[in-house]
């Protein structure tokens, strides 16, 4: 049995997909673990939690369910850094007011 290329793109999305969400787990868990956030740049994660949600809304339109899985999960992921980061730098504004 052969697979088409439109098989073979799947396969090669769902790779892809796979590989960069994955990549935000460990920096998901040291952020949970330290809540030490103060390495972290605040406009990267903004940045890039808009360009994952511009990404999820163009595979939405595509219809293209590898761009969707990814971005859905990778833009929870990165968006909990977000949060985490956030919270913090709030805490510290108030601490110095």
């Amino acid at each position: 049995m052969s697979l088409d290329n439109a098989a073979w793109a799947d396969i090669v999305g769902y790779g892809a997909a796979t590989l960069t969400t994955v990549a935000f787990v460990p920096q998901v868990l040291q952020a949970l673990r330290t809540r030490d956030l103060k390495d972290i740049s605040l406009s990267m994660y903004a940045a890039f939690c808009s360009g994952i949600s511009l990404w999820l809304v163009y595979g939405l339109l595509m219809s293209a369910w590898p761009i969707v899985i990814a971005n859905v999960l990778t833009l929870g992921l990165a968006g909990l850094v977000l949060f985490l980061k956030l919270k913090q730098v709030l805490a510290e504004k108030s601490k110095s007011n």
